[in-house]
């Protein structure tokens, strides 16, 4: 993992104010007091202990494989608990959907860690269904059926439908190299605003709802800090292990007291609510799952097509979309690699679109994107190992199929993993953050983009998840259903939204006489595929495998 050391020089061409000193002007001038150490960009972190491709020792990796499974679970089981019951499903339905989705995660994440990107990055299920999803619920709510059961699987194999054919959107706009083009646009101005809200527009993923168990989520969130952070400098031969395995630790012990509290009768008299999200015997999954199930494609049956759930699932194509590239971006970075040149962020794009027809196929709630806890995940651990990511494609699968051993997991409340949520999310903002070294930060100008985006990134989609609680329908409500389904999906996205204004501002505002200030002397050399010697190092596909895809492809 090679370091290369680059200075920034003050790009400002602005003359001193009229009727100011010179010398009162800037860095080095009277005015500016003392200065401590300054300290130089890096484009790769020294403190990771291994990058994409160097690995640690066998039993070390399956440990952390399996850390990179348990945090895969917390966003499989939110999903699964709140679509499935509303579609007229049971236990044992949302038992069947999660283990298909952790199934389809697995087969998505090889084929993206051999054949996509090749960062080191999950492919797990994405909230950016929910709103189409949840349209296609409404549209068969009031159909007459002879039991929910019937609903629920009617309402699967529309899902099923919608999911084939957007998944044609993403393959198009991958494979044609449209993403790839559009990705030339970027800039480090532009990417900070995107990393930094694929972790902060999860805020609600986080704390909210770590609070609706207070006494089992704020004791895992301490606990976590303190083990992993502070526990692990006590001593030298403990440090290594509290750095890699601490959340593993601290899950067991949260979960055990959380199991204690039930046992001991804690939550008899509270509320249902309360019930659910504290108990570890409430999810019911252990008692409904089957023994052994292999997911097989169209398990509900055959697969339905309306063109109204189509367009809606379309524009959650797109927005995952724009969430996978910023998590890429982080990923890239925790994982001591190069940022991904435009024809590695097309190709992921375009096997992204055909990952989400294999979710279609094989039925699946939602379509995938690349999971932001799981890179956070990187950070924490500082093992950015591509194998150590495959690896935990082994565990996906195996609970998958073997369902009453998932079900144990996938119990543990989901209060657990928002606290770890709060850790992780906030590593990949801060990761967004340390882009903005290779621009100049004294900039006005760039300043003014990066709050903007940062600032709608964050409000925007507020606005239109907060309008579609109270009003039950998102602030675009034409006659037109399709249409409202694309605008609100989109602009709920935070990542979406923050690439839409960031690119268009960071283009459109001087762009050719802050070319520099832009960072773009740094930037444009890796997003050629022959910029930068080391982008065939992280990037280039698996020994062979190249001789047989079209170099158009490539």
């Amino acid at each position: 993992m090679g370091e290369t050391h680059h200075d920034h020089h003050d790009h400002s061409h602005t003359p001193p104010p009229i009727g100011v000193p010179p010398m009162s002007v800037g860095l080095g001038g009277p005015l500016s007091g003392p200065r401590g150490a300054t300290f130089t960009p890096e484009e790769q972190l020294h403190q990771l202990t291994f990058c994409i491709h160097s690995n640690p020792s066998w039993p070390e990796m399956f440990l952390l494989a399996f850390q990179h499974y348990i945090v895969t679970l917390g966003t499989t089981v939110m999903i699964a608990s709140f679509l499935v019951p509303r579609m007229g499903g049971d236990h044992g339905d949302k038992a069947r959907v999660i283990q298909t989705l952790l199934f389809m995660g697995a087969i998505n994440t090889l084929l993206q860690t051999f054949l996509g990107t090749r960062l080191p990055t999950v492919m797990g299920s994405s909230f950016a269904f929910v709103i189409p999803v949840a349209a296609i619920i409404r549209d068969f709510s009031d159909s007459g059926f002879n039991s929910e059961h019937d609903r629920f699987v009617h309402t699967m194999r529309a899902i099923q439908g919608a999911l084939i054919v957007s998944s044609f959107f993403n393959i198009i706009i991958g494979y044609s190299k449209a993403w790839g083009t559009y990705s030339r646009l970027f800039s480090p101005v532009s990417i900070v605003p995107v990393v930094c809200v694929v972790g902060l527009g999860l805020f609600q993923r986080g704390f909210p709802m770590l609070a609706q168990c207070v006494e089992i989520g704020l004791p895992m969130l301490i606990l976590l800090v303190i083990v992993q952070q502070y526990l692990k400098r006590l001593h030298e031969s403990t440090y290594v292990i509290l750095e890699r395995f601490a959340l593993l630790m601290c899950v067991g012990v949260v979960w055990a007291f959380a199991a204690l509290l039930t046992v001991s009768g804690a939550y008899n008299d509270v509320g249902e609510q309360t019930k659910t999200n504290c108990r570890t015997d409430k999810s019911h999954l252990l008692s409904a799952a089957t023994w052994i199930r292999v997911p097989y494609p169209f398990q509900w049956g055959p697969p339905i097509f309306r063109a109204s759930h189509v367009f809606g699932m379309m524009g959650a194509a797109l927005v995952t979309s724009a969430e996978s590239t910023g998590t890429y971006f982080a990923a890239a970075r925790l994982s001591g690699a190069t940022p991904p040149p435009a024809h590695v962020l097309t190709r992921s794009i375009g096997l992204q679109g055909i990952g989400m027809l294999l979710n279609g196929i094989f039925g699946a709630a939602v379509g995938p994107t690349a999971s932001v806890e799981n890179v956070g995940l990187l950070g924490l651990t500082h093992v950015g190992s591509r194998r150590v990511v495959q690896l935990s494609c082994i565990f996906m699968l195996f609970f998958s199929i073997f369902g009453k051993f998932g079900a144990f997991f996938a119990s543990i409340p989901l209060p657990i993993f928002a606290a770890i949520y709060c850790v992780l999310f906030g590593l990949v903002t801060a990761t967004g953050i340390s882009f903005i070294q290779f621009a100049n930060n004294n900039s006005m100008r760039n300043l003014y983009v990066l709050g903007l985006s940062l600032f709608l990134g964050i409000s925007v989609p507020q606005y239109f998840n907060n309008f579609s609680n109270i009003a039950g329908h998102g602030p675009v409500n034409t006659d037109g259903g399709w249409f409202n389904d694309i605008i609100n999906t989109i602009f709920s996205s935070p990542p979406t939204v923050a690439l839409i204004v960031g690119t268009l501002l960071d283009n459109t505002l001087d762009a050719r006489r802050y070319v520099e200030d832009r960072g773009l002397g740094w930037w444009i050399p890796f997003q050629h595929r022959n910029g930068d010697m080391r982008n065939d190092e992280f990037y280039a596909y698996p020994i062979r495998i190249s001789e047989l895809v079209p170099s158009r492809f490539l």
